[in-house]
């Protein structure tokens, strides 16, 4: 044994000679990156040092990540000598600033990893850590490749919507996924709270909304209530920023309402017979009360200053409206003509009572009707059957998002075979599909200097396990992220010979995933029938 160890110490450093692979093994790629010469043999004695207290939680990241995937450990320190090993330096600037980018250099004499920010420098440093766990390793010292990067993102926000109304996700598989995000600097994480199913998070001053209006899911109504407490949502709102991660409520109203009206009847605006319950009352002024004390407390625990308000498929249960006494006269003060402009008005209101709390305003693409104030109003164009929408938030001068159903909803299926899942028009979100979506393809003409980036959006009607979470996320996530982050630098093959390695990784942390290399490795998950 002696002898083996030995051996694969000796052709680490004989690795050092060699010339680097020529192409970078990092998801999502980087916008330069230059090939060495040799590698640079990293070990348990390995000094990490660091010029600033405010990177070192980033540099814990670094240090427990190898750990935890390679089972070496590495010491830390602040710079104090001339000749750094591996060193992380934040350089002069705003830490705080957008800016996302850094340079990462790796020789046979160190590492060295440097941004202006703290964005910039934990996105260098996922590289890094990519870098390492794409090297050879005997267990106890990683040859990393020399290569020199410098790199940033074409989009500011790269993000993923989860859906934890319709399943509930527990917290400390949100947190792995939080970690997932950060491996491929996906940036933005958008929990979808409330919905007809459930409602997942703690309002003090309403405690029935959790406590009721959590019980059940999208496939068993007879689950016992299950909700994010103000404490878990602090706690996940500061996990996600230690990674570069901007958390982002969605709140939905005035429809999709269920939950919260099962808990709080008082302020139903009644349904349909498909989607009974589903609206909030427009024309109840305790309604507006209601929901702004329910907003103020969902600003204090959400330190991202954006409060997403749904405002999508109202019409799936307004037929009420025009019955109920209350919306009939505020049609009549407001001059409004039919149950759209009520919805648009209400919406208007909310608006105003998120922009008074010092907060941005996110919407659906519905919202592009309306006229909410342009500089704090973000939209989020999610019907790929209907591009008009998204011309009109981009003529209009919203920020956008892109998140089209197709190829971004995550909930539809990713292979012909599969059953369990959305299709649209036997369509369906391959890898392939994911990887290769252009927004500049799309906006053809418009002004998307205004387009913020992109979402995948994994909504849960067939999710019953966290099994299938995985199954529907990995490797798109993936692929999301170098979609987002180098906009129309794609090469399809070179990124599914990277990908490889991402598998044995996926097995390594107990992930149900989907290989679209070899299918058969992991059947689909079929979700059981959804209980009446």
């Amino acid at each position: 044994m002696k002898h083996a160890a030995l051996f694969m110490i000796l052709n680490l450093w004989c690795l050092s000679g060699l010339p680097a692979q020529t192409s970078c093994p990092v998801i999502p790629l980087p916008l330069e990156a230059e090939p060495g010469t040799g590698t640079f043999v990293l070990g348990r004695k390995t000094p990490v040092r660091f010029n600033s207290g405010l990177i070192r939680e980033t540099v814990a990241y670094f240090k427990a990540a190898l750990l935890e995937k390679t089972g070496i450990p590495l010491a830390v320190e602040k710079i104090t000598g001339k000749t750094p090993v591996i060193t992380f330096e934040l350089e002069e600037g705003d830490p705080l600033a957008p800016d996302e980018s850094y340079t990462l250099q790796v020789t046979t004499e160190g590492i060295s990893v440097r941004a202006k920010t703290l964005a910039g420098m934990f996105n260098g440093t996922v590289s890094l850590l990519h870098l390492a766990l794409n090297s050879q390793t005997d267990g106890e010292r990683i040859a990393v490749e020399a290569w020199n990067i410098s790199d940033s993102p074409a989009y500011s926000w790269r993000g993923l919507m989860l859906d934890v109304s319709r399943y509930f996700i527990p917290k400390p598989k949100l947190l792995s996924l939080i970690d997932w995000m950060a491996f491929y600097k996906l940036n933005h994480l958008h929990l979808h709270l409330t919905d007809e199913p459930a409602w997942r998070l703690e309002i003090k001053k309403y405690p029935r909304l959790a406590e009721i209006g959590g019980q059940g899911d999208y496939n068993d109504p007879d689950k016992p209530a299950r909700y994010y407490s103000q404490r878990d949502i602090l706690q996940i709102v500061n996990y996600a920023a230690s990674r570069n991660i901007t958390v982002i409520p969605e709140i939905d109203m005035p429809g999709h309402a269920t939950a919260a009206n099962r808990a709080y009847p008082e302020y139903s605006g009644g349904g349909s017979e498909k989607h009974p319950e589903f609206t909030f009352n427009p024309g109840k002024e305790e309604t507006y009360t209601y929901l702004g004390d329910i907003l103020r407390e969902t600003r204090a625990l959400f330190p991202s200053g954006i409060l997403h308000l749904g405002g999508d498929e109202v019409s799936f249960g307004n037929d009420k409206w025009l019955n109920d006494k209350g919306v009939l006269k505020k049609m009549q003060e407001n001059g409004w003509k039919d149950v759209k402009q009520v919805e648009l008005g209400f919406m208007r209101r909310m608006a105003d009572t998120v922009l008074a709390m010092g907060a941005r305003i996110a919407a659906w693409d519905e919202l592009a009707e309306t006229e909410l104030s342009v500089d704090k109003t973000i939209i989020f164009w999610w019907r790929h059957d209907k591009p008009e929408q998204l011309y009109k938030a981009l003529e209009k001068g919203y920020r956008t998002v892109i998140c089209p159903r197709l190829p971004y909803y995550f909930d539809f299926v990713q292979d012909s075979t599969h059953r369990s899942g959305r299709t649209w028009n036997g369509k369906y979100n391959a890898l392939y599909d994911v990887y290769s979506f252009s927004v500049r393809d799309l906006a053809k003409g418009a002004d998307a200097s205004k387009v913020l980036g992109v979402q995948a959006n994994l909504w849960t009607e067939t999710v019953t396990a966290t099994e299938r979470v995985d199954y529907l996320l990995f490797p798109r996530m993936a692929a999301l992220s170098e979609s987002a982050w180098t906009r129309d630098r794609k090469n399809f093959k070179d990124f599914t010979n990277r990908l490889n390695s991402h598998f044995r990784w996926y097995q390594q942390a107990g992930l149900y995933y989907y290989n679209p290399e070899n299918p058969g490795e992991t059947p689909e998950p079929v979700y059981p029938k959804k209980k009446n």
